[in-house]
């Protein structure tokens, strides 16, 4: 059991964690349809759409109240109304979703009724949806922002009642927020073969996974989209993916009836192999030859990977679902993790983290850890890169956000075929160092057979005296 460690500092250098309201806005603009509202100042916005079009390389419709002084004071309702009435009427969206900003959380003013207040009175928002989370900066990280606004979702827009599946065919899989969009198209693959429609909440596969589109659309094209929503209570089981999205599950079951399970992590064989007897049950089905071929290629490659993985040293640092569940798939390789620091204290899961401890701290923290133990790899987001260049590592990039490489949101590290790609991935890391042996390798690493004889030599001499 991993001990949990709040180092005391005065300022956070060279920060790992990303704010609660991107979490938020990355949140919904996995709905089909939707325009992202920061409720708060210029800066919280422009700050977030940077993050976000870096990573995934596309533009996003994020927009802003545009808080100032005098409403940070006398309060925000007006610009919050201004926000909802312009961003309805210029970029007709389906679904507009709104989360708060420090800046405007410390006045302690009543959001919610603020917005069912201005539904009630502008008109022009009658075929637009709107959903708010109260997501201050000041609390949590990514994985709760994205967390707060999945429930919120839930809780207004999904059709209350008991458990109503029609056919038994419609399975529910709310992703988390280090779920990419190959994997969500990995999970869709999976539920398919067992005969199961899976609607996914929030679906970035669909709005983010960087496709063209044959005209411009000024909110997301693609995601999840709002008949879906509503029709969440039809499904036979709900699967979620990491601890965040347990909230959302049990919201989920409250409001229709429909079971949930929540799975810690879908990458490495055990997780794998949970998530196929899961859906062979619910299904009925019998797991098809595809499957069962896949988890013997991970298998195989577990056993041609492990010579390289075994022993080594790894430094990680992440959100905590994600720190979980790349630590489990390092340990499970018999791989030891010399640190790992996470952004929030909020989840049950830190303390399963195979690691003697766990810092909630930021890349300084992670970097200052890794150089002491010697790791020979550190596994973070884009942000961790100067701290490999000072120490001389190895950089895996994970989670949120990586915008030094191409092609993340279709990286796949779930299931038996995610998994295996992601293991090859690592493992070759350092077979690259290995390089190839050549003749004059071997000749100075022979003993001269000239000294061979002078020992025997010496030998025989010793032994006949």
């Amino acid at each position: 059991m991993a001990r949990l460690v709040t180092p005391r500092k005065n300022a956070s250098i060279n920060p790992l964690k990303t704010s609660t309201p991107m979490g938020a806005a990355l949140a919904y603009l996995g709905i089909d349809g939707a325009v992202p509202l920061f409720h708060g100042a210029q800066g919280c916005s422009s700050f977030a759409l940077t993050l976000g079009v870096r990573h995934f390389k596309e533009d996003m419709p994020l927009q802003t109240t545009a808080i100032g002084e005098v409403e940070t004071v006398l309060g925000g309702a007006e610009n919050l109304e201004e926000a909802l009435v312009n961003v309805a009427g210029r970029m007709k969206p389906k679904f507009i979703g709104v989360a708060s900003t420090a800046l405007i959380e410390t006045r302690g003013e009543d959001f919610p009724a603020d917005i069912v207040s201005i539904l009630r009175r502008r008109h022009e928002l009658d075929r637009t949806a709107v959903v708010f989370a109260s997501t201050p900066d000041f609390s949590g990280a990514l994985e709760d922002g994205w967390a707060k606004a999945v429930t919120a979702i839930i809780e207004s827009l999904v059709v209350p009642g008991e458990r109503r599946a029609k056919a038994g065919t419609q399975i529910n899989i709310l992703a988390g927020v280090h779920q990419t969009a190959g994997d969500i198209d990995a999970l869709r693959d999976l539920a398919a073969a067992f005969g199961l429609r899976a609607v996914v909440l929030p679906d970035l596969s669909g709005s983010l996974d960087g496709h063209v589109n044959a005209e411009f659309s000024p909110a997301t094209s693609g995601g999840t989209a709002l008949e879906d929503i509503a029709d969440l209570g039809e499904a036979v089981a709900t699967i979620a993916i990491g601890e965040h999205m347990r909230p959302a599950a049990e919201a989920l079951e409250g409001l229709t009836g429909v079971p949930s399970r929540v799975f810690a992590t879908l990458t490495g064989l055990q997780p794998a192999d949970e998530l196929i007897a899961f859906l062979a049950d619910i299904s009925g089905r019998e797991v098809p030859a595809s499957i069962r071929r896949q988890r013997s290629q991970l298998v195989d490659a577990m056993l041609d990977c492990h010579f390289y993985l075994g022993g080594r040293k790894i430094a990680l640092g992440a959100d905590p679902d994600l720190l979980y569940s790349m630590s489990a798939f390092f340990a499970g390789l018999g791989a030891k993790i010399v640190a790992a620091v996470t952004t929030t204290s909020h989840s049950p899961l830190l303390v399963e983290v195979p690691a003697e401890e766990v810092v909630v701290g930021d890349l300084m923290d992670l970097e200052e850890r890794a150089g002491e133990a010697g790791a020979g790899l550190i596994v973070t987001h884009s942000h961790g890169r100067q701290a490999a260049e000072r120490l001389g590592l190895k950089h895996l990039r994970v989670g949120f956000p990586i915008f030094d490489r191409l092609g993340v949101q279709h990286r796949a590290t779930v299931g038996y075929a995610g998994t295996r790609s992601f293991l090859y991935e690592v493992a070759n890391m350092f077979l690259a160092d290995i390089g190839e042996k050549t003749p004059e390798d071997f000749a100075s690493s022979r003993v001269p057979e000239f000294q061979l004889q002078e020992s025997d030599h010496a030998g025989a001499t010793f032994a006949g005296h």
